[in-house]
């Protein structure tokens, strides 16, 4: 009996980690949904606002419209040129121009982008990947734009995107803690981006 319920234990927890991994998938039992008190309900899969405590407003960069340059980021589970490094974006530091488009690619399954926060412009908005999908950001000001696999970012999977010679939140960018093995990543990024 002892051993059936530390087995049992083991296998709920390879389930946990491989689906967390996205090497599989844990049965999820779904919530009940809650119905909508306003007028209008949500569209199903829509995002949702919620309120943000009162900070000091920052001035939103300004919607910058496509040049037309598409500069491709593949995410890697295992780098095609050196088998021995895992979970790679590549190339893993661009250089680009404001209104390039930045499209990540899933070129293999689990892996998705998002920008870090402490490593944006100041007044840009980021961006959230889904898994598996591939995201385009249009590039709206100077700066450097730290970026991230959220499953994978400890592991060290992250990127840099140097736009316009850098601007003016280099030094702030390079001051961001991050997980893992991309704390050590990023020093690395920084110097292959000369900055």
């Amino acid at each position: 009996m002892k051993r059936n319920v530390i087995l049992g234990a083991a296998a709920a927890f390879s389930l946990t980690a491989l689906a967390a991994c996205g090497g599989g998938q844990a049965p999820t039992e779904e919530a009940p949904k809650e119905e909508a008190t306003s007028e209008e309900a949500p569209t199903e899969g829509a995002p949702t606002e919620e309120a943000a405590p009162e900070e000091e407003t920052v001035e939103a960069a300004p919607a910058v419209e496509a040049n037309g340059t598409v500069i491709e980021i593949n995410m890697y589970t295992k780098d095609p040129e050196n088998s021995s490094k895992l979970q790679v974006f590549k190339p893993n530091v661009i250089t680009a121009k404001v209104g390039d488009t930045i499209k990540f690619v899933a070129s293999d399954p689990t892996h998705q982008s998002s920008s870090i926060d402490g490593m944006l412009p100041e007044g840009v908005e980021g961006w959230e990947g889904m898994i598996n999908q591939e995201v385009t950001y249009v590039v709206p000001k100077a700066g450097v734009y730290g970026y991230k696999c959220v499953p994978h970012y400890a592991a060290g999977m992250v990127g840099l995107i140097v736009v316009d010679g850098g601007g003016d939140n280099v030094e702030a960018a390079k001051a961001v803690k991050h997980q893992g093995l991309a704390n050590r990543e990023f020093p690395k990024l920084f110097e292959e981006a000369g900055l």
